[in-house]
Protein backbone atom coordinates (compact mmCIF):
# COMPACT_ATOMS: atom_id res chain seq x y z
CA UNK A 1 0.00 0.00 0.00
CA UNK A 2 2.82 2.39 0.93
CA UNK A 3 4.53 1.61 -2.36
CA UNK A 4 1.55 2.89 -4.33
CA UNK A 5 1.66 6.16 -2.42
CA UNK A 6 5.41 6.55 -2.87
CA UNK A 7 5.22 5.90 -6.60
CA UNK A 8 2.28 8.26 -7.05
CA UNK A 9 4.07 10.99 -5.09
CA UNK A 10 7.24 10.48 -7.13
CA UNK A 11 5.31 10.88 -10.37
CA UNK A 12 3.62 14.03 -9.10
CA UNK A 13 6.98 15.46 -8.07
CA UNK A 14 8.39 14.67 -11.50
CA UNK A 15 5.40 16.38 -13.12
CA UNK A 16 5.94 19.54 -11.06
CA UNK A 17 9.65 19.65 -11.92
CA UNK A 18 8.92 19.17 -15.62
CA UNK A 19 6.05 21.65 -15.75
CA UNK A 20 8.01 24.41 -14.01
CA UNK A 21 11.39 23.63 -15.56
CA UNK A 22 13.03 23.06 -12.18
CA UNK A 23 15.55 20.38 -13.15
CA UNK A 24 18.99 21.35 -11.89
CA UNK A 25 22.31 19.58 -11.70
CA UNK A 26 23.06 15.88 -11.93
CA UNK A 27 21.19 13.52 -12.12
CA UNK A 28 18.02 15.62 -12.54
CA UNK A 29 19.03 17.12 -15.90
CA UNK A 30 19.73 13.83 -17.71
CA UNK A 31 16.80 12.08 -16.01
CA UNK A 32 14.19 14.62 -17.14
CA UNK A 33 14.78 13.38 -20.72
CA UNK A 34 12.81 10.26 -19.81
CA UNK A 35 9.59 12.15 -19.07
CA UNK A 36 7.58 10.32 -21.80
CA UNK A 37 8.32 7.02 -20.08
CA UNK A 38 7.35 8.44 -16.69
CA UNK A 39 4.05 9.59 -18.20
CA UNK A 40 3.33 5.99 -19.23
CA UNK A 41 4.43 4.72 -15.82
CA UNK A 42 2.14 7.20 -14.04
CA UNK A 43 -0.84 5.91 -16.01
CA UNK A 44 0.05 2.36 -15.00
CA UNK A 45 0.31 3.42 -11.34
CA UNK A 46 -3.23 4.80 -11.51
CA UNK A 47 -4.49 1.35 -12.50
CA UNK A 48 -2.41 -0.44 -9.86
CA UNK A 49 -3.61 1.92 -7.13
CA UNK A 50 -7.22 1.39 -8.15
CA UNK A 51 -6.76 -2.38 -8.05
CA UNK A 52 -5.32 -2.00 -4.53
CA UNK A 53 -8.24 0.28 -3.62
CA UNK A 54 -5.87 3.14 -2.87
CA UNK A 55 -8.12 5.82 -4.28
CA UNK A 56 -6.17 8.77 -2.93
CA UNK A 57 -2.94 7.42 -4.38
CA UNK A 58 -4.75 6.81 -7.67
CA UNK A 59 -5.96 10.42 -7.68
CA UNK A 60 -2.42 11.74 -7.11
CA UNK A 61 -1.08 9.53 -9.89
CA UNK A 62 -3.92 10.61 -12.17
CA UNK A 63 -3.06 14.28 -11.67
CA UNK A 64 0.58 13.51 -12.50
CA UNK A 65 -0.52 11.58 -15.57
CA UNK A 66 -2.66 14.44 -16.87
CA UNK A 67 0.18 16.95 -16.44
CA UNK A 68 2.78 14.72 -18.09
CA UNK A 69 0.53 13.72 -20.98
CA UNK A 70 -0.32 17.37 -21.55
CA UNK A 71 3.34 18.28 -22.03
CA UNK A 72 4.32 15.16 -23.99
CA UNK A 73 1.35 14.37 -26.26
CA UNK A 74 1.58 17.44 -28.55
CA UNK A 75 4.80 16.05 -29.99
CA UNK A 76 2.83 13.15 -31.45
CA UNK A 77 -0.22 15.11 -32.59
CA UNK A 78 1.13 17.69 -35.01
CA UNK A 79 0.89 17.93 -38.76
CA UNK A 80 2.50 19.70 -41.72
CA UNK A 81 2.62 23.47 -41.50
CA UNK A 82 2.66 26.27 -44.05
CA UNK A 83 5.40 28.88 -44.34
CA UNK A 84 4.64 32.46 -43.45
CA UNK A 85 3.90 34.78 -46.34
CA UNK A 86 3.50 32.25 -49.14
CA UNK A 87 5.19 29.09 -50.37
CA UNK A 88 8.87 29.34 -51.15
CA UNK A 89 11.47 26.71 -52.10
CA UNK A 90 11.84 23.48 -50.15
CA UNK A 91 14.98 22.69 -48.18
CA UNK A 92 15.79 19.17 -46.93
CA UNK A 93 17.98 19.33 -43.83
CA UNK A 94 19.64 16.22 -42.38
CA UNK A 95 21.63 15.76 -39.18
CA UNK A 96 23.71 12.75 -38.16
CA UNK A 97 25.93 12.09 -35.15
CA UNK A 98 28.55 9.58 -36.34
CA UNK A 99 29.77 8.31 -32.93
CA UNK A 100 33.43 9.30 -32.82
CA UNK A 101 33.65 8.87 -36.58
CA UNK A 102 32.66 5.17 -36.49
CA UNK A 103 29.36 5.54 -38.39
CA UNK A 104 29.18 4.07 -41.88
CA UNK A 105 30.18 6.68 -44.44
CA UNK A 106 28.71 4.58 -47.24
CA UNK A 107 25.33 4.32 -45.50
CA UNK A 108 25.21 8.05 -44.80
CA UNK A 109 26.05 8.96 -48.39
CA UNK A 110 23.46 6.47 -49.64
CA UNK A 111 20.86 8.09 -47.38
CA UNK A 112 21.77 11.56 -48.64
CA UNK A 113 21.42 10.33 -52.22
CA UNK A 114 18.13 8.53 -51.60
CA UNK A 115 16.54 11.37 -49.64
CA UNK A 116 17.90 14.14 -51.89
CA UNK A 117 19.07 16.06 -48.82
CA UNK A 118 20.17 19.62 -49.53
CA UNK A 119 22.09 20.20 -46.31
CA UNK A 120 23.84 17.78 -43.94
CA UNK A 121 25.03 18.56 -40.41
CA UNK A 122 27.54 15.98 -39.15
CA UNK A 123 28.65 15.68 -35.53
CA UNK A 124 31.67 13.76 -34.26
CA UNK A 125 33.28 14.23 -37.66
CA UNK A 126 36.87 13.00 -37.59
CA UNK A 127 39.44 13.55 -40.37
CA UNK A 128 39.24 9.84 -41.18
CA UNK A 129 35.46 9.95 -41.50
CA UNK A 130 35.67 13.02 -43.73
CA UNK A 131 38.01 11.07 -46.03
CA UNK A 132 35.63 8.09 -46.07
CA UNK A 133 32.69 10.34 -46.89
CA UNK A 134 34.69 11.81 -49.77
CA UNK A 135 35.58 8.33 -51.04
CA UNK A 136 31.91 7.28 -50.81
CA UNK A 137 30.91 10.14 -53.11
CA UNK A 138 29.54 12.81 -50.81
CA UNK A 139 31.24 15.64 -52.68
CA UNK A 140 29.31 14.75 -55.85
CA UNK A 141 26.04 15.21 -53.93
CA UNK A 142 26.94 18.00 -51.49
CA UNK A 143 30.01 19.77 -52.86
CA UNK A 144 29.92 22.79 -50.53
CA UNK A 145 31.20 22.42 -46.97
CA UNK A 146 32.19 24.21 -43.77
CA UNK A 147 34.24 21.82 -41.65
CA UNK A 148 35.98 21.71 -38.28
CA UNK A 149 37.67 18.31 -38.25
CA UNK A 150 38.85 16.93 -34.92
CA UNK A 151 39.55 13.56 -33.42
CA UNK A 152 37.15 11.93 -30.98
CA UNK A 153 33.76 13.58 -30.56
CA UNK A 154 34.64 17.21 -31.23
CA UNK A 155 34.56 17.43 -35.02
CA UNK A 156 31.69 19.15 -36.81
CA UNK A 157 30.70 19.79 -40.39
CA UNK A 158 28.11 21.32 -42.67
CA UNK A 159 27.75 19.96 -46.22
CA UNK A 160 25.47 21.52 -48.82
CA UNK A 161 24.23 21.03 -52.37
CA UNK A 162 23.79 24.81 -52.61
CA UNK A 163 26.51 27.46 -52.35
CA UNK A 164 27.47 27.69 -48.67
CA UNK A 165 29.45 30.58 -47.24
CA UNK A 166 31.26 30.22 -43.90
CA UNK A 167 29.87 32.84 -41.54
CA UNK A 168 31.68 32.27 -38.27
CA UNK A 169 31.63 29.81 -35.40
CA UNK A 170 29.81 29.63 -32.08
CA UNK A 171 32.28 29.11 -29.28
CA UNK A 172 31.22 26.56 -26.74
CA UNK A 173 32.79 24.90 -23.74
CA UNK A 174 34.72 22.31 -25.71
CA UNK A 175 34.64 22.83 -29.47
CA UNK A 176 33.23 25.44 -31.86
CA UNK A 177 30.00 24.95 -33.78
CA UNK A 178 30.32 26.09 -37.42
CA UNK A 179 27.84 28.42 -39.10
CA UNK A 180 27.18 28.65 -42.82
CA UNK A 181 24.93 30.85 -44.93
CA UNK A 182 23.13 29.93 -48.10
CA UNK A 183 20.78 31.63 -50.52
CA UNK A 184 17.96 29.84 -52.36
CA UNK A 185 16.25 31.48 -55.28
CA UNK A 186 12.89 32.83 -54.16
CA UNK A 187 13.63 32.78 -50.40
CA UNK A 188 15.39 35.01 -47.87
CA UNK A 189 18.99 34.14 -46.88
CA UNK A 190 19.35 31.23 -44.45
CA UNK A 191 21.91 30.78 -41.68
CA UNK A 192 22.67 27.15 -40.78
CA UNK A 193 24.24 26.13 -37.48
CA UNK A 194 25.71 22.68 -36.75
CA UNK A 195 24.89 21.98 -33.09
CA UNK A 196 26.57 19.69 -30.56
CA UNK A 197 26.69 20.76 -26.88
CA UNK A 198 28.54 18.57 -24.42
CA UNK A 199 26.37 15.88 -22.79
CA UNK A 200 25.00 16.71 -19.31
CA UNK A 201 27.03 14.07 -17.50
CA UNK A 202 28.02 14.40 -13.85
CA UNK A 203 30.81 16.97 -14.26
CA UNK A 204 29.47 18.84 -17.30
CA UNK A 205 25.93 19.95 -16.54
CA UNK A 206 26.92 23.61 -16.30
CA UNK A 207 29.00 23.35 -19.49
CA UNK A 208 25.98 21.79 -21.23
CA UNK A 209 23.76 24.62 -20.01
CA UNK A 210 26.26 27.21 -21.19
CA UNK A 211 26.54 25.58 -24.62
CA UNK A 212 22.78 25.70 -25.14
CA UNK A 213 22.67 29.33 -24.00
CA UNK A 214 25.33 30.19 -26.60
CA UNK A 215 23.09 29.04 -29.43
CA UNK A 216 21.89 32.02 -31.46
CA UNK A 217 18.27 33.00 -30.92
CA UNK A 218 15.84 33.07 -33.79
CA UNK A 219 15.50 36.42 -35.52
CA UNK A 220 11.79 36.81 -36.37
CA UNK A 221 12.44 40.13 -38.11
CA UNK A 222 15.78 39.19 -39.66
CA UNK A 223 17.49 36.34 -41.46
CA UNK A 224 16.11 32.83 -41.37
CA UNK A 225 18.07 30.53 -39.09
CA UNK A 226 18.10 26.74 -38.81
CA UNK A 227 19.84 24.76 -36.05
CA UNK A 228 20.58 21.10 -36.76
CA UNK A 229 22.46 18.55 -34.71
CA UNK A 230 22.76 16.52 -31.55
CA UNK A 231 21.52 18.90 -28.85
CA UNK A 232 22.00 16.38 -26.01
CA UNK A 233 18.60 17.65 -24.87
CA UNK A 234 14.95 16.79 -25.37
CA UNK A 235 11.89 19.01 -25.36
CA UNK A 236 11.53 18.14 -21.69
CA UNK A 237 14.64 20.21 -20.89
CA UNK A 238 13.84 23.79 -19.95
CA UNK A 239 17.08 24.96 -21.59
CA UNK A 240 16.01 23.65 -24.99
CA UNK A 241 12.54 25.11 -24.59
CA UNK A 242 14.19 28.46 -23.87
CA UNK A 243 15.93 28.26 -27.26
CA UNK A 244 12.63 27.38 -28.96
CA UNK A 245 10.87 30.28 -27.30
CA UNK A 246 13.04 32.76 -29.20
CA UNK A 247 11.17 31.84 -32.39
CA UNK A 248 12.10 28.33 -33.48
CA UNK A 249 9.91 25.29 -34.05
CA UNK A 250 11.08 21.72 -33.50
CA UNK A 251 10.49 20.17 -36.91
CA UNK A 252 9.74 16.66 -35.61
CA UNK A 253 7.25 17.83 -32.99
CA UNK A 254 5.56 20.08 -35.54
CA UNK A 255 4.60 17.12 -37.75
CA UNK A 256 3.83 14.66 -34.92
CA UNK A 257 7.16 12.80 -35.04
CA UNK A 258 8.57 14.27 -31.86
CA UNK A 259 8.58 11.04 -29.86
CA UNK A 260 10.75 9.06 -32.27
CA UNK A 261 13.81 8.20 -30.20
CA UNK A 262 17.16 9.05 -31.77
CA UNK A 263 19.60 7.88 -29.05
CA UNK A 264 20.74 5.34 -28.00
CA UNK A 265 19.90 3.20 -31.01
CA UNK A 266 20.62 -0.51 -30.73
CA UNK A 267 20.54 -0.69 -26.92
CA UNK A 268 17.82 -1.59 -24.45
CA UNK A 269 19.18 0.52 -21.59
CA UNK A 270 18.62 3.39 -21.38
CA UNK A 271 15.41 3.58 -23.45
CA UNK A 272 15.71 5.83 -26.52
CA UNK A 273 15.11 9.55 -26.18
CA UNK A 274 14.89 12.33 -28.76
CA UNK A 275 18.05 14.43 -28.54
CA UNK A 276 18.79 14.98 -32.27
CA UNK A 277 16.79 17.86 -33.71
CA UNK A 278 16.23 20.24 -36.57
CA UNK A 279 15.01 23.57 -35.21
CA UNK A 280 13.66 25.86 -37.91
CA UNK A 281 12.68 29.50 -37.86
CA UNK A 282 8.96 29.53 -37.08
CA UNK A 283 8.35 31.36 -40.35
CA UNK A 284 9.26 28.15 -42.18
CA UNK A 285 6.77 25.45 -43.00
CA UNK A 286 7.54 21.86 -42.00
CA UNK A 287 6.36 19.22 -44.47
CA UNK A 288 7.80 15.96 -43.12
CA UNK A 289 10.36 14.52 -40.70
CA UNK A 290 11.83 11.02 -40.67
CA UNK A 291 14.52 9.20 -38.70
CA UNK A 292 17.01 6.75 -40.22
CA UNK A 293 19.45 4.14 -38.93
CA UNK A 294 23.13 4.48 -39.81
CA UNK A 295 25.23 1.37 -39.05
CA UNK A 296 28.13 2.02 -36.70
CA UNK A 297 26.54 4.82 -34.68
CA UNK A 298 24.13 4.81 -31.75
CA UNK A 299 22.33 7.90 -33.06
CA UNK A 300 19.64 7.88 -35.71
CA UNK A 301 19.84 10.48 -38.45
CA UNK A 302 17.01 13.01 -38.70
CA UNK A 303 15.75 14.37 -42.02
CA UNK A 304 13.43 17.40 -42.05
CA UNK A 305 11.76 18.69 -45.20
CA UNK A 306 11.18 22.40 -44.74
CA UNK A 307 9.42 24.93 -46.92
CA UNK A 308 10.94 28.37 -46.71
CA UNK A 309 8.84 31.52 -46.86
CA UNK A 310 8.74 33.22 -50.23
CA UNK A 311 11.05 36.13 -50.69
CA UNK A 312 8.71 39.05 -50.38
Amino acid sequence: MLAAWLLAAACLGWAVVRLLGLERGFPAVPLIAFTPFVAAAAAAIVLVALVLRQRSAALVAAVATLVLVAVVAPRALGGPSEPEGGDGPRLRVMTANMRFGHGSAEALVALVRRSRADVLSVQELTPELADRLEAAGLSALLPERVLDLQGGGGGMGLYSRLPLEPSGVIRRSKNPMPVGSLQLAGAPPVDLVAVHPVPPVRTRVEQWRGDLRRLPPATPDGRLRILAGDFNATLDHAELRRVLDTGYVDAAAQVGAGLHGTWPHGRRIPPPVTIDHVLADERCGVRAVSVHTIPGTDHRAVLAELELPANG
